[in-house]
């Protein structure tokens, strides 16, 4: 089954007062190509979190994100009531002493060092990170379904183009078995053409195999055939086939080309350049294949 490597996946998990968001999406790329954003509470389960996706994704660009939202109750900061009232009786007493009136006393001890700051540093316990961790899997296994999904629509787009070469490679077959007299009728008419030419007949005849020896594709066309079928084998086969799909296209369009090389009428000729058309669109989509 083939897996695409373009997916997204998103989940939000609950814990006391927080909302745990957890982002994922890829792209194509040669290998794990991963980036993270981890807020900071959850930054020393990174690598953690690294492995959770390395296990499952196995390529692709990744881009991954985790944040919080926390309720407006719990991210207040509290104020520090015993340094507001140290800054308000040293204040208080300046401005008696130099005679100062009219004084917002409110505004001017809300703007003073760290009355309005938190002072405790909050440290991640492990029934948060199992909450949070959760939330990665799940975010990641949604992301895998994607990919499965765009996977199956991959593979019915590629089953239709191998089905569509199979067909035009036996559309060549009328047009192979009439070159053969052309072929004999083209040179005997041009030596027809020259009364004093003398020729040995049997040696015409062994030249004209030579010759159309060289012109027959029924080597590529079974090459080409065993492609095919092993490239629906390796579809049908575990995820992560698609450097290995993007090496059958190569070899597929090796035999397109070489029966091209070897098409000296304008119909087969005309085939083929279909046939590389169709091949193009599996180069194109196999590169977003897992």
């Amino acid at each position: 089954m083939i897996q695409s490597m373009t997916g997204y996946g998103k989940t939000v998990v609950a814990y006391k007062g927080k909302k745990i968001n957890v982002e994922i999406k890829s792209l194509n790329s040669k290998q794990l190509d991963l980036s993270t954003r981890i807020a900071p509470l959850y930054r020393e389960k990174e690598m953690e979190i690294r492995q959770i996706i390395a296990d499952k994704l196995l390529r692709g660009k990744v881009e991954f994100c985790l944040w919080i939202e926390k309720d407006a109750t719990t991210e207040a900061a509290p104020v520090n009531t015993a340094l507001m009232q140290s800054y308000y009786d040293q204040l208080h007493a300046f401005a008696e002493q130099n005679h100062m009136e009219g004084i917002d006393w409110m505004m001017t001890l809300t703007r003073m060092p760290d009355v309005l700051t938190k002072t405790e540093v909050e440290v991640l316990d492990e029934e948060e990170w199992q909450v949070a961790r959760q939330g990665v899997c799940d975010a990641v296994q949604h992301l895998v379904d994607f990919r499965t999904q765009e996977g199956a629509a991959l593979e019915k787009k590629f089953g239709e183009k191998i089905d569509n070469i199979e067909r035009l490679m036996a559309s060549i077959e009328p047009y192979e078995k009439a070159r053969v007299e052309k072929i004999r009728s083209r040179i005997v008419d041009g030596l027809k053409q020259i009364p004093e030419a003398e020729y040995d007949k049997n040696r015409l005849e062994q030249e004209l195999i030579y010759y159309i020896e060289k012109l027959d594709i029924s080597e590529e066309k079974q090459r080409l055939a065993n492609h095919l079928k092993y490239f629906r084998e390796t579809m049908a086969d575990k995820p992560g086939q698609g450097k290995k799909l993007g090496f059958i296209a190569q070899e597929m369009g090796r035999e397109i080309n070489t029966t091209g090389s070897k098409s000296n009428q304008a119909e087969m000729q005309n085939i083929v350049v279909k046939m590389k058309d169709e091949l193009e669109q599996i180069k194109e989509q196999v590169l977003n294949a897992l």
